[in-house]
């Protein structure tokens, strides 16, 4: 991966932290993502590194597509990413919600991906489960 990316450019998740002091651990594997607010930054920084293995194995099994072959589809620029809330269940607290806004361009056009997504939480890892596009 390090061939990919600038490893002192900013991590495209938003945090301003560098790369390698942010997602990096979590893409790589070396580390499990903390809270599903953490997870969710580290797959829009996996999309836009096309890291599919690692979007496929933090997808949760009950949920996940077959294939994804981002790096495939139509050429994708990731343009920002805004996380808007992220609250966990206070009944189930190995579940939780965070709603983000993620911006990209394809083909030509800009598009905006608004949705609210849902995580848990089964030993010490969290996976995504599944999404509300609004």
């Amino acid at each position: 991966m390090a061939g990919l990316i600038d490893m002192q450019a900013r991590c495209a998740c938003g945090s301003k932290k560098i790369f390698t002091d942010c997602c990096e651990c979590y893409i790589e594997g070396n580390t499990p993502a903390p809270s599903a607010e953490a997870l969710m930054r580290s797959r829009y920084v996996a999309y836009t590194l096309g890291c599919d293995d690692y979007l496929l194995a933090t997808w949760h099994p009950s949920t996940r597509a077959v294939t994804l072959d981002t790096v495939d589809k139509v050429e994708t620029k990731w343009l920002g990413l805004e996380v808007k809330r992220h609250e966990y269940n206070l009944q189930e607290p190995n579940r939780a919600l965070v709603e983000f806004v993620a911006r990209y361009k394809a083909g030509g056009r800009a598009y905006r991906l608004h949705e609210l997504s849902r995580f848990v939480r089964e030993g010490d890892l969290w996976f995504y489960v599944d999404g509300d596009i609004h």
